[in-house]
């Protein structure tokens, strides 16, 4: 069955993955912090949701030229939508994530508007420079201290994770841009991928998320915190991103994947 075009629109896949790994760490961070209302975890996640709306949106309008002659398929060339009903969905996600975010405080309100502002940048333009990767950098990195912001606990808490975030995030960048890398081409973009060739980045990207959730795990096992629990979702999450070498789209999913399962390993090995 065909997916609706307002769903497909808002870019479903990496937008459920990055929705139920923020609801994921949010419940992981509020349960060791025992005080945390549910509300704020609720809030939290529906900031984020309303965030991936407006990027999936707002990049999909922006791209609306290029996939006209590349990827007719997708909702507006297709004529399942209008332009100006993108933005329309754009500017709902909008309001949906300053809603949830206002009653968080001014810290988790202005990390949410940073990290969407560096999607917009993305979608905007960059996503078509060697810069592209930037994007996903700021973003990515400015997740963990969001949720923590959001749920009014210390920083400090999620800081560890953030430098483990950033091979990840090049690693998801390089395997997401590798599913269009034709239809780029064809487009005259000169992203990261386009300049790097594919199997290059390809093989950039398995060995960065490789090496991400190996870094992560030795630290577990450094820290005394790596339990068998934990080591089956880290394991699994390692095995799908190496089965990725099978294609471009394999790799996506499976990094997709390795983060929601990376952050059950998370929670299971820091209690």
């Amino acid at each position: 069955m065909r997916i609706p075009a307002p769903i497909r629109l808002v870019h479903p896949a990496p937008a459920t993955a990055v929705v139920a790994l923020s609801a994921m760490l949010a419940v992981i961070v509020a349960t060791q912090a025992s005080d945390v209302p549910v509300v704020r975890v609720l809030l939290v996640v529906l900031s984020v949701a309303g965030s991936q709306v407006a990027t999936g949106a707002l990049n999909d309008w922006a791209d609306r030229d290029r996939d006209r002659r590349a990827r007719p398929e997708k909702p507006i060339p297709a004529g399942e939508i209008t332009p100006s009903a993108a933005l329309w969905v754009a500017g709902a996600g909008l309001v949906i994530q300053l809603a949830a975010s206002v009653p968080l405080g001014p810290l988790a309100t202005l990390f949410g508007i940073m990290a969407l502002a560096s999607a917009i940048a993305y979608d905007l333009g960059l996503s078509r420079t060697p810069a592209s990767v930037v994007p996903y950098l700021v973003s990515f990195g400015l997740l963990p201290l969001w949720i923590a912001a959001g749920l009014g606990v210390p920083l400090e808490r999620v800081l560890p994770a953030v430098p483990l975030i950033a091979p990840f995030a090049v690693a998801a960048h390089l395997a997401n841009t590798l599913r269009d890398w034709e239809a780029d081409a064809a487009g005259g973009s000169r992203s990261l991928t386009q300049v790097m060739g594919r199997r290059r980045s390809r093989l950039a990207a398995l060995i960065l998320g490789l090496g991400a959730g190996l870094a992560a795990g030795t630290l577990a096992l450094a820290s005394g915190r790596l339990g068998v629990a934990a080591v089956v979702p880290g394991a699994i999450g390692m095995l799908a991103i190496a089965q990725g070498i099978r294609s471009a789209g394999a790799l996506w999913y499976g990094i997709l994947a390795a983060a929601v399962l990376w952050a059950g390993a998370w929670a299971l090995s820091t209690g």
